[in-house]
C-alpha cells in the first residue's frame, strides 16, 4: 500500500533567516549633547556664523580632527565641491577628471562650474579611481583630478599628486565619505590639497545637511570664505563685497550639532574598523559575493557604508536587486550602488564629453559592473554588538544563496 501525495506529511520549509526590526542601532545617533547644543545656539541669540561662534567654533575642531591647519563649514558637500573647483579658478573650457562610480554630486559641481565632468574608471575592488584610469583620459585641457574616497576608503593620492603636475592639473578630494580617514599614516585634512565632506543625513556624523572644506594653506582657505560668503569679507560692515560668490554658509544650529556630533566621532570609527573587519572574514566564504578590498596604504577607513557587489554566473541580471529587496525584508538596511554618473539624465543636462553612454561604459567596465551588481549596507550595521554582526553576515549569506538558484 502507497501514500497517496495528499496524504504524506508535509515537510516544514527551513525557516527564514532574519533581524529583529530593533536588533541595529538607529542613525542618526543623538543624545543629550545634541540637545544641549541647539539650546546653547538658540540662546546666544545670533543664528548666522557672523554673530555666533558655533560655526566657527566647529571648524577649528573639525580642522583638527582632520589633520588640517583650516576648515571651513557650509551648507552642503556639493557646495563644499563646487568652491574647491572655483578656489582653482576651475570654469568653461576646463575638464575634470571624476570617478564614472560616484554621486551625481561630484559631476554636478563641476558642470555648475561651466568645466566638463570626464568619467574614469575605478578599482574593482576598493571601487576608488585609479591612476591607469586617468592616465587614460587626461587631456591637455585637463585642470583638476577629483577622486572620492568611496566608502571611506582613500583613493591612492600620492599617485594622483604625481600625475597632476604633467597636466599642470590640480587634486581636489571628495572625502565626503571620510571624515578621520588616513592613507600611509596621513590623514584625509593633512594631505597638500582641499578635500570636500558632506554631513548630509545618512552621513558619518550628520546636521541633517551641511558640509565642510579643510585646506592645506591659509591662501586658499581666505579665498574659499569670500566665495561662500558672497564675496564679502569677515569683518565687513559696509558691504563692501570685493568678489563674486555665493551664499553657501552653515547656520549656528548645524554647526553646534556638528560639534557635539564630532565628539562620537573617533569612537565609531573604532568600533565601525572592528566590525568591518569581522564582517570581511564572515562573509569571505559566500561564493559569489565580493566585499571592498583595502589597499595595503589605508591606515584608517571610517566605513560610510559596507560594500558588496555579486560576482559569477549564476546571478541573472535582476539578482542583485532582488537581493536588496530581500535584505530589506529582513530588517538589514540595503540599497542598490549608483550607476554610472553618465547613465543619469542629470549628468548630460550639463556640459560633458563629444561622446556617448555606450562610447563612455566601453571605456569604464569596472563601473558598469558595480552599477549593475553592485550595493551597500548602512554603515550602522557596524556600530551593532559582534553577535549582531554574525546574525547580519548569517542573514546576508543566506540571502545570496536564495538569489544565485536557478
Amino acid at each position: 500500500m502507497t501514500i497517496s501525495e495528499e496524504s504524506a506529511p508535509a515537510v516544514d520549509a527551513a525557516p527564514v533567516l532574519s533581524l529583529g526590526p530593533d536588533e541595529l542601532p538607529s542613525w542618526p545617533q543623538w543624545d543629550d549633547g545634541e540637545r544641549t547644543a541647539l539650546l546653547r545656539a538658540l540662546e546666544q541669540g545670533q543664528w548666522w556664523r557672523a554673530g555666533g561662534s558655533e560655526v566657527s567654533s566647529f571648524e577649528r575642531e573639525f580642522a583638527a580632527y582632520n589633520g588640517a591647519p583650516y576648515a571651513l563649514a557650509v551648507n552642503s558637500g556639493t557646495d563644499a565641491l563646487e568652491l574647491a573647483l572655483r578656489v582653482h579658478g576651475i570654469g568653461p573650457g576646463d575638464e575634470v577628471i571624476v570617478p564614472a562610480f560616484t554621486f551625481i554630486s561630484t559631476s554636478l559641481a563641476v558642470q555648475n562650474t561651466g568645466a566638463v565632468p570626464v568619467p574614469a574608471d575605478v578599482d574593482p575592488g576598493h571601487q576608488c579611481l585609479t591612476p591607469d584610469a586617468v592616465r587614460a583620459v587626461a587631456s591637455a585641457r585637463t585642470r583638476a583630478i577629483l577622486p572620492v574616497h568611496m566608502a571611506g576608503h582613500m583613493a591612492d593620492l600620492p599617485e594622483l599628486h604625481k600625475i597632476a603636475p604633467e597636466f599642470d592639473a590640480v587634486v581636489i578630494q571628495d572625502a565626503a565619505h571620510a571624515q578621520g580617514a588616513a592613507r600611509d599614516g596621513v590623514l584625509v585634512g593633512a594631505d597638500p590639497s582641499i578635500a570636500c565632506y558632506s554631513f548630509q543625513n545618512g552621513k558619518l556624523m550628520t546636521a541633517g545637511e551641511g558640509g565642510a572644506l579643510t585646506f592645506p594653506d591659509r591662501e586658499s582657505f581666505d579665498r574659499a570664505y569670500l566665495l561662500h560668503a558672497v564675496g564679502r569679507p569677515p569683518q565687513d560692515t559696509m558691504y563692501q563685497h570685493v568678489t563674486g560668490g555665493m551664499n553657501a554658509r552653515m547656520n549656528e544650529f548645524s554647526g553646534a550639532v556638528l560639534r557635539s556630533q564630532l565628539t562620537r566621532m573617533a569612537e565609531h570609527t573604532r568600533v565601525r574598523e572592528e566590525r568591518g573587519a569581522l564582517l570581511d572574514e564572515l562573509l569571505a566564504p559566500v561564493e559569489g559575493l565580493r566585499t571592498q578590498t583595502r589597499d595595503p596604504g589605508i591606515t584608517t577607513n571610517p566605513h560610510y557604508m559596507y560594500l558588496l557587489t555579486l560576482e559569477g554566473d549564476r546571478f541573472g541580471p535582476e539578482a542583485r536587486d532582488r537581493l536588496v529587496g530581500l535584505l530589506k525584508e529582513r530588517n538589514v538596511p540595503a540599497c542598490v550602488n549608483f550607476p554610472p554618473v553618465y547613465r543619469t539624465d542629470g549628468f548630460w543636462a550639463g556640459a560633458t564629453e563629444d561622446t556617448t553612454v555606450a562610447q563612455l561604459a566601453a571605456r569604464c567596465p569596472q563601473a558598469e559592473l558595480i552599477g549593475a551588481r553592485g550595493l551597500w549596507l548602512h554603515h550602522r550595521i557596524m556600530l551593532a554588538g559582534p553577535e549582531v554582526v554574525h546574525r547580519v553576515a548569517e542573514v546576508i549569506a543566506a540571502a545570496v544563496e536564495e538569489v544565485g538558484r536557478p
